[in-house]
């Protein structure tokens, strides 16, 4: 065979014979390299709820002496702070009311949940000095709120409202002389208030309804104990609140709210009047708000017409 005939028949021969180990290193090689694309990041978790102020200013309504959120009487069914659906929001606050004869300091936090769900603590210290020299009552209060139907902003335009339902678990210390005036009566020093509020907003008009009724045995909202021996089961109490946007940060309004009056068996001087208030709200900010109002308290254990003034400051985030 001549040299030119033999190079004729390689290069026939070569893409038969190359080709195939060529493709087969090649498939080798890519399964053996992995993908140089960068993995998608998955999106936060649904679980996992994210810090958020998607709400509007005062929309979250402000922090009440039980520490829901509310006006500063009554709880609200909004939750506290400005956290929406599958974000988390914290407030913490500080009030201080007085009136001719009392002294009420009330501190307190919350958290709400998803817009759905809201735990809050609060802790009483009301000044009882007039009544009994150098004694305070120290009072806790644990609630939570849960958020069932509608939704204060998305339901504007409708006539359905936002409506919760609430527990809050409270406790009194009461101190040995306050606490044998409780023992004579019978009152019990722990007890549990149930709510159902209904919030509807009128956005359009700047105007917020709320109407809350309280299955409750409290004495002065639980200051003074819990039933009696005469009135030891639940009563059944409304309270009410309108409030008005004047601007965007800065609402107007006034707040009723009934209460038992369990303790008339030990006289006159232990029946309950309504709370009332007139008043005024104003947000800078997401983060910070400030509540002044005119309170009537009524008779509290015989000091009659108790009226004054409470500041409360919140902080949210």
């Amino acid at each position: 065979m001549t040299r030119d005939r033999f190079l004729d028949r390689l290069s026939l021969a070569l893409p038969t014979l190359v080709l195939p180990a060529c493709l087969r290193a090649g498939a080798a090689h890519a399964q053996a390299t992995p993908p140089t694309t960068p993995p998608v990041t998955p999106p936060n978790s649904p679980g996992v709820p994210a810090m958020g102020n998607g709400k509007l200013l005062l929309t979250g309504g402000v922090s009440s002496i039980d520490g829901a959120a509310g006006g500063g009487l009554t709880p609200w069914a909004v939750i506290g702070s400005y956290a929406t659906q599958g974000e988390f929001g914290a407030t913490a606050f500080v009030t201080r009311a007085s009136t001719q004869d009392y002294a009420l300091t009330t501190y307190g936090a919350a958290v709400g949940l998803f817009d759905r769900v809201e735990l809050s603590v609060a802790r009483q210290e009301f000044n009882a000095s007039v009544v009994v020299p150098d004694t305070t009552l120290k009072f806790d209060i644990v609630g939570v709120k849960w958020r069932v139907a509608g939704d204060a902003v998305l339901d504007t335009d409708t006539l359905m409202p936002q409506v919760a339902v609430g527990a809050q678990f409270k406790r009194v210390n009461p101190g040995p002389a306050v606490g044998g005036v409780l023992d004579s009566v019978d009152a019990r020093r722990s007890g549990v208030d149930l709510y159902v509020s209904a919030t509807k907003l009128f956005l359009a008009h700047g105007a917020l309804v709320n109407g809350t009724l309280r299955a409750t045995k409290a004495n002065q909202n639980g200051l003074l104990g819990f039933g009696s021996a005469d009135r030891s089961g639940y009563s059944i109490k409304p309270e009410l609140s309108l409030a008005w946007l004047l601007r965007r940060n800065l609402a107007v309004g006034s707040e009723v709210r009934f209460k038992p009056n369990n303790l008339a068996l030990a006289g006159a001087a232990f029946e309950e009047q309504a709370w009332k208030d007139l008043f005024v709200a104003w947000a800078p900010n997401k983060n910070v708000s400030v509540t002044a109002a005119y309170v009537d308290l009524g008779n509290i254990v015989g000091h009659t017409h108790q009226t004054g003034g409470y500041v409360s400051l919140q902080f949210a985030h």
